[in-house]
């Protein structure tokens, strides 16, 4: 397999030592993904860590021009069934997810089972995240994931605090409380790499694969 990395900031740079690590091909890291070549794009596979305006410009020319993408980049869910649309025309397999960590997979499923457990049972839900003050979108696009999954499953859509501190790489906490309890879930990174390595996870998992998938629903 073959990488490109689209966006060399902080998340980029990991994923660049994440890949090496495995001894996966580097090709290139690019802050322009659409200057590049379409016979050698063909042959790569997109590793995605831009900003939402970046990934808006750029999607429909990596949909017809790259072997596979991995969006890591949040910030541009309204228009969700465009994007899917551009990479499914294409034929171009798109995996994409609001956080990469294993670890925070777990947490979407213990947070979606105890919903089905607590619900009807009077307990009201909660979402903080607290990011590093470089993060552009807030809530964050995992915060939001686990409002969705509180929604569907225990009935009820939570507020959702957001905090951007210092250098923070990401903590997530839902809340439930009810009259006689309170349950909480935590998840706290204690760095990037955990993200940049399950990018990199996916990116082998589009071998094979068809159409748009979301990282989790590969996962879970």
């Amino acid at each position: 397999m073959k990488v490109i990395i689209s966006g060399y900031g902080k998340m980029g740079h990991m994923v660049e030592a994440a890949l090496q690590r495995r001894g996966i091909e580097l090709v290139c890291a690019s802050e322009d993904i659409c200057a590049i070549p379409k016979e050698v794009a063909q042959e790569c596979v997109v590793i995605d860590f831009t900003t939402p305006e970046s990934f808006r410009a750029n999607y429909k020319t990596i949909a017809a021009n790259f072997k596979a993408v991995v969006v890591g980049t949040t910030g541009w869910y309204d228009i969700k069934d465009q994007v899917f649309a551009a990479f499914e025309a294409a034929g171009t397999p798109m995996i994409w997810g609001s956080n990469f960590s294993v670890g925070v997979i777990a947490l979407f499923a213990g947070i979606a089972r105890t919903c089905q457990v607590l619900k009807g049972h009077g307990y009201t839900p909660h979402v903080e995240e607290i990011h590093h003050i470089h993060k552009l979108d807030a809530p964050s696009g995992t915060a939001k994931s686990i409002g969705v999954l509180i929604s569907d499953f225990l009935g009820e859509e939570p507020k959702i605090d957001s905090q951007r501190i210092g250098e923070v790489p990401g903590t997530h906490i839902a809340e439930f409380r009810s009259e006689v309890d309170k349950l909480t879930f935590t998840h706290e990174a204690f760095s990037r790499q955990g993200f940049a390595e399950g990018a990199v996870d996916a990116a082998l998992m589009t071998e094979g694969l068809t159409g748009c998938h979301e990282f989790k629903d590969l996962i879970l």
